[in-house]
């Protein structure tokens, strides 16, 4: 059987979090129970996915929803729905039509994801005064939810936007919590996307939330329109297998049913744990990778650590923290305590001093 180990694969002691190049979240025993139900037994795609498609929009408060293999995938699919309008000519052709998403320049420097959208074949036009730019008839404009504070916000985009009929995609991959952020992007413009390893899911999973049309386009040229409709549509390379399209439902559930307070709470205890064990001091590693000095706590800040890093990290296990300037940021929301206790003594090994 494969394993780490039998492949030559080093473990990880994830201090960093939630990331795709350290494999996304991990799944729950419920998340797993459901993933091996689904494993265990076949079902048509297309049922499937409508199916999970009108549970999520029920469970968010959203008109529509779809599954989706992970939020990049789900701008690409979203972009290519915004391109196609359900023409199913145009879903073939794709990502050979020409068009054009625009993104706001304020934006355009700290949002590296809009390459996605060029996943479709669009070209991403970063433009000074957004509003003024939908006159010139593109595609969509793409609107990164973390960074609204800057420059033009998503109500005055989406109400100009939509004067002249041009959707918005509202990247909202980490929008989990509060847990009503997930209503109020999918409400805030046509669609919203969402990665499900921030909840809890698959990294290889999300969703798409928003108005039952443009939802709607998404599921006409996804994967399996491929296979068993009358046009090879843009979306076969984003396919789902049920267990995916099951551990995304699930997960979703157990992140609105979760008690909130005391998994922070529980994040804080480990942190605490960890910075008795090492020294340093408490802060907070946000999603969008800011250090923050307030709580709740959920990492430690090792000042003048940085230089480990790479040797950390190259060791076996491998260690992973985050490096913020000359500190080495050690963040607990993937750990155990057991993690907590193993990751203290490498660092004591390691770094005697």
């Amino acid at each position: 059987m494969a394993s780490y180990s039998s492949l030559g694969v080093r473990r990880v002691i994830n201090a960093c979090g939630i990331y795709t190049d350290l494999g996304g979240s991990s799944l729950s025993a419920g998340v797993w129970a459901a993933a091996a139900e689904a494993n265990a037994t076949w079902a048509a795609m297309d049922e499937l996915l409508d199916a999970s498609g009108a549970r999520i929009a029920g469970l968010v408060g959203a008109p529509a929803a779809r599954v989706v293999p992970g939020a990049s995938a789900g701008i690409a699919l979203a972009v290519g729905a915004c391109v196609a309008r359900g023409d199913g000519a145009r879903m073939e052709a794709l990502p050979a039509v020409p068009s054009d998403v625009l993104v706001q320049r304020a934006h355009a420097d700290a949002y590296v994801y809009a390459r996605c959208a060029a996943l479709a074949g669009a070209r991403v036009r970063a433009v000074d005064d957004v509003v003024a730019a939908l006159e010139t008839g593109p595609a969509a404009v793409l609107h990164p939810a973390h960074l609204d504070d800057v420059g033009e916000p998503l109500p005055v985009v989406a109400a100009a936007a939509h004067a002249l009929g041009v959707p918005v995609i509202v990247d909202a991959a980490f929008q989990c919590f509060p847990v009503s952020a997930f209503g109020r992007w999918s409400a805030g413009g046509d669609l919203a996307v969402f990665s499900a390893k921030y909840f809890g899911g698959p990294n290889a999973g999300g969703f798409v939330a928003g108005s039952e049309a443009r939802v709607r386009d998404v599921a006409a040229l996804d994967f399996v329109g491929y296979e068993s409709g009358p046009w090879r549509t843009f979306g076969r390379a984003f396919k789902l297998d049920r267990a995916g399209v099951v551990s995304v439902v699930a997960a979703l559930e157990e992140w609105l049913a979760c008690d909130h307070a005391a998994r922070l709470a529980g994040y804080e205890a480990l942190a605490a744990r960890l910075r008795d064990r090492v020294g340093g001091e408490l802060c907070r590693f946000t999603l969008d990778e800011r250090v923050l000095a307030e709580g709740p706590f959920n990492a430690v800040r090792l000042s003048g650590l940085a230089n480990v890093a790479d040797e950390l990290a190259a060791g076996d296990p491998s260690v992973r923290g985050v490096v913020d300037g000359d500190a080495l940021v050690l963040n607990v929301e993937a750990l155990s305590s057991l993690d907590v206790d193993e990751l203290a003594a490498i660092l004591s090994a390691r770094c005697p001093n």
